[in-house]
């Protein structure tokens, strides 16, 4: 049985200069109502520069907290970091901008005694409603789970800020590529690198966070970008695993770029569906810029 483990639950979360943003997200721990001694919470400061000591201070006498160091080298890495310092059975991963339910582990347990070795993902929810860029960016996100996870128990894609699996499973496999030193695609690629492994998905709604990522256009735009780096990287990584890495069918794209219509209300699906084709326009270019780039090298 799951509650003879001491620590059940290892949450990892990578911070990068949030600080606010963190302890909000270690005071949504505080409040999940779970046994204290199943759960311990492990920080990995990506930056050697900034100090988030004082952020989590407070927090020493509430929670089962660690925290730990590593020269800034992206979200990837700070997993993994975290992941080898985990005591828990399962791990756990959210990041910094994000909060909890308080009956996000409880739900988590439930699916896990289930099915024990599977790659459990859970909901994501803006958290900033009238930030029409944090909506359309989610809204991009949730897309994407209604054509990868529309059969729960076969999903193929997660990101990052709300998903679990055990622990063992994740260092036989070797973690999150390091390769990835942006957050861009490293989900996307573990994923499915754990599928290719022979390993099953299970898209849970019911294990939510709710993500507070401010966004300007600027930001909405570099995100893309990013993106669209992040999927050039993945597709060169999926080749040599033998793996087709071309794009979808056209109509992946005519669904996603008609989905705010049915997904958003009023004057706001316009919006949202001008910035879907922003979207698009930057992971091409982030695609093209990487591509490029990669050449050069």
């Amino acid at each position: 049985m799951m509650n003879q483990a001491k620590t059940l639950f290892s949450i990892i979360v990578p911070t990068y200069n949030r600080p606010d943003k963190l302890a909000a997200c270690l005071q949504s721990f505080v409040e999940i109502e779970y046994p204290r001694d199943k759960f311990q919470v492990i920080v990995v400061n990506d930056s050697t520069e900034i100090s988030v000591e004082n952020t989590i201070s407070p927090f020493q006498n509430q929670l089962n907290i660690t925290l730990l160091t590593q020269p800034n080298s992206g979200p990837a890495r700070a997993r993994n970091t975290g992941s080898f310092a985990a005591e828990g059975k399962f791990l756990v991963f959210t990041d910094d901008d994000c909060t909890v339910g308080v009956d996000w582990l409880q739900t988590l347990e439930k699916r896990f005694v289930e099915t024990p070795d599977c790659l459990i993902g859970g909901r994501t929810v803006n958290a900033l409603p009238d930030n029409i860029y944090s909506t359309a960016s989610q809204q991009l996100i949730d897309y994407l789970y209604s054509y990868y996870n529309a059969i729960g128990d076969r999903a193929q894609f997660f990101t990052s800020n709300n998903f679990a699996l055990p622990a063992e499973a994740f260092q036989k496999i070797g973690g999150f590529d390091t390769n990835f030193s942006l957050a861009a695609g490293e989900d996307r690629e573990f994923c499915d690198r754990w599928l290719h492994s022979g390993n099953a998905a299970i898209y849970a709604p019911e294990v939510i966070v709710y993500h507070s990522h401010a966004l300007t256009l600027g930001k909405f735009w570099k995100q893309q970008f990013n993106y669209g780096r992040g999927a050039f990287l993945f597709q060169q990584i999926i080749s040599k695993r033998g793996a087709n890495g071309k794009l979808q069918h056209p109509s992946f794209y005519l669904n996603l770029l008609a989905y705010p219509f049915f997904h958003a209300p009023g004057f706001q699906k316009l919006l949202i569906a001008a910035l879907f084709l922003v979207s698009q326009a930057g992971i091409a270019a982030g695609l093209f810029w990487e591509k490029n780039h990669f050449v050069e090298e």
